[in-house]
């Protein structure tokens, strides 16, 4: 099974800490994180994310965003986004991550877009992408 794992979005204050929290929930033995490829650096979620997930016994109020650097990818065995670009973002930048990165939704065919700042209702359908897309990768990742 992989030992760590990163999820990455743009500004690590929506998608990929929802994804973090549920996945620390999913796979409690692997070691985990999350950054943004722009992130809001040093801030907190936003509020919408932190109460859907609170909803869910997960609490996601301390995470402060971070911004993704050649450290974080170098750390981590294997790499979750949210879309096709931020794919190939990291795997441009970071080459040596290139075979580790994997959008959330390869299996369903879908992108997670971004509702920053958007309506709870977004938010929630934002949640439930990310819920499904673990769905799809945790008994692949207790595989590897």
């Amino acid at each position: 099974m992989i030992s760590s794992m990163l999820v990455v979005c743009v500004g690590n204050v929506c998608r990929s800490p929802m994804a973090e929290g549920i996945l620390r929930v999913r796979l409690p033995a692997v070691r985990l994180g999350s950054a943004g490829i722009g992130a809001l650096a040093g801030n907190a979620p936003e509020e919408h994310a932190i109460s859907l997930m609170a909803e869910r016994g997960i609490d996601i109020s301390t995470h402060r965003a971070r911004q993704l650097d050649a450290s974080l990818c170098r750390d981590v065995e294997f790499i979750l986004v949210m879309d096709n670009e931020q794919k190939r973002v990291i795997e441009s930048n970071y080459t040596f991550a290139c075979g580790r990165v994997f959008r959330l939704g390869h299996f369903g065919k879908f992108d997670v877009p971004d509702p920053y700042r958007a309506s709870r209702e977004t938010f929630a359908a934002c949640g439930e992408l990310i819920d499904r897309g673990i769905s799809d990768w945790v008994s692949r990742i207790h595989a590897l």
